[in-house]
C-alpha cells in the first residue's frame, strides 16, 4: 500500500472506531437523512453529531448536501466496500500467517511412526 492508501485507511478506520459514528453511517446507508434529524437520534448536542458526521464526511464515508437550511446526508457505499476489502486483505495476512505457524509447529512435532 502507498502512503496515500495507508492515509486512506487510518481516516477510515478512524471514522468507524467510534460507536456513534457506526451507528450514523448505518442509518445513512438505509437512505438519505437531514443532519438535524440524525442529531434528535443521539443523548448529545446537535453540535457534537455535526462533528461525528464531519468526521465521516472527510473519510469519505458518507457525502453531505444543501436542500434549503437542512443538511442532507447520505451514505458512500463504494467507501463501506473499501473498508470491507482493506479487512478481506489484511484476513489473508493473518490466515497466511496463522498457516505458517502451523506448518512450523507441524515441522517440530516428533513424527510418529
Amino acid at each position: 500500500m502507498t502512503d496515500t492508501d495507508e492515509d486512506r485507511a487510518d481516516a477510515l478506520f478512524h471514522a468507524l472506531s467510534d460507536r456513534t459514528r457506526r451507528d450514523i453511517m448505518r442509518r445513512v446507508l438505509t437512505g438519505e437523512h437531514s443532519v438535524s434529524v440524525l442529531a434528535a437520534e443521539y443523548d448529545m448536542s446537535f453540535a457534537a453529531v455535526q462533528k461525528h458526521v464531519a468526521v465521516l464526511e472527510r473519510a469519505g464515508l458518507l457525502t453531505k448536501r444543501r436542500n434549503g437550511r437542512e443538511q442532507l446526508a447520505t451514505g458512500e457505499v463504494a467507501a463501506v466496500r473499501a473498508v470491507a476489502t482493506m479487512l478481506t486483505e489484511l484476513e489473508a495476512v493473518w490466515r497466511g500467517r496463522i498457516a505458517r505457524i502451523d506448518e512450523l509447529i507441524a515441522m517440530e512435532s516428533p513424527q510418529e511412526d
